[in-house]
């Protein structure tokens, strides 16, 4: 299962009642330990961060079908649900102050499971790492406010993690396996939902950014302050002023590069650590979208190594629209999906009056 695409998520106010969260524990929790049994945890762990099949768990356990809380209130259901000795499987971190306890809570599963003690090191900086990636390497104004860690006892992990536009109103939602990826800051999605394309999103993580990351390391270790020179002759400027494009920006809003003195501090501790790659750059304390802007348009300026600006959202649909957008359902394949989660249901020994109605659900969907 490898689906990319959209999922229209304007956030909504407001919490899942008490009565209907501790139902979708316990139907999330049914379904997971159903799906460990017959598939094991590795096939769990890429189907929870599919983006559609996590969409569609998000719905058979009761929640708003396109609310952003879907994200927050699914993961936060299954963190209750699942027992680390019981099912081998745990989700940690969760929405705001909770996504920074992540790192920690990761060190704490040395106690439940028994892989090398340097793995959790390892883990919690992965954890620390996709989050700053999906902050600073890709500049789409999606800031970062929930970031879920899924860790295995084998090792293998996966993320989920939702950033905002305060301006739209809208989420956007990464999600990540450690088994599908090859580096981490080298296209490492396994999806980016969102409802629309941006423009002017400086995405690091592409392919075609490899030169520009590349550069980036080389301007650090060649010390920064050849950088702060040229700002000094030429004056700092505007992401619009490093465009092909000769055109309005459609917003009044503009991304500047700016550095604060601190920021010249941070490039230059970064210059006395001399970086090995760009991982290891982009992972030093300090370094934020701002340096890493500014470092992406001076290789372009000086070097010619044009960074991608290609915004990492896909656009295609599992089941199609019912309006007939992008191409009207296929209800052979839309009765396939339900068909697949009513036999999982049918096994599980929840209360009839609940199962009942997550069929229901299941059916109320064509």
């Amino acid at each position: 299962m490898r689906s990319k695409g959209t999922v229209d998520l304007p956030l909504h106010g407001g919490r899942a009642p008490r009565w209907l969260f501790e139902k979708m524990v316990k139907l999330s929790r049914c379904i997971t330990e159903i799906m460990i049994e017959e598939y094991g945890r590795k096939e769990f762990l890429e189907r929870i961060t599919d983006p559609y099949w996590f969409q569609a768990l998000s719905c058979t356990i009761g929640f708003d079908w396109h609310s952003s809380g879907t994200t927050t209130t699914t993961c936060g259901a299954l963190k209750v649900a699942l027992d680390p000795q019981e099912h081998g499987i745990v989700f940690l971190g969760g929405k705001g102050k909770a996504s920074m306890k992540t790192p920690d809570e990761i060190t704490t599963m040395e106690e439940h499971f028994s892989l090398p003690p340097k793995i959790y090191d390892e883990l919690s900086h992965t954890s620390r790492l996709v989050a700053k990636i999906d902050n600073s390497c890709i500049q789409d104004d999606y800031n970062l406010y929930h970031h879920s860690f899924i860790l295995a006892e084998t090792g293998d992990w996966g993320v989920i993690q939702q950033g905002m536009d305060t301006d739209t109103g809208y989420a956007r939602r990464y999600h990540w396996l450690s088994n599908e990826i090859k580096e981490l800051i080298v296209e490492p999605h396994k999806g980016v939902c969102c409802d629309r394309k941006e423009y002017d999103v400086l995405n690091m993580t592409e392919r075609t950014s490899e030169e520009a990351r590349k550069i980036s390391v080389d301007l650090i270790n060649d010390d920064p302050d050849h950088i702060r020179k040229y700002f000094r002759k030429h004056g700092q400027t505007t992401l619009t002023g490093f465009r092909e494009e000769i055109e309005m920006p459609s917003r009044h809003q503009v991304v500047d590069m700016d550095i604060s003195s601190e920021g010249w501090k941070t490039l230059k501790r970064a210059y006395e650590f001399q970086p090995s790659d760009y991982e290891e750059m982009v992972s030093l304390k300090g370094m934020g979208p701002k340096k890493i802007r500014a470092l992406a348009l001076v290789s372009d300026l000086i070097y010619g190594s044009d960074p991608s600006w290609k915004d990492p959202v896909k656009y295609s649909f599992a089941h199609g629209g019912k309006d007939g957008i992008p191409y009207p359902v296929d209800e052979e394949v839309y009765d396939n999906t339900i068909e697949n989660l009513r036999c999982v249901l049918e096994k599980t020994e929840i209360q009839e009056k609940t199962k009942k109605r997550a069929l229901k659900r299941l059916s109320e969907l064509i």
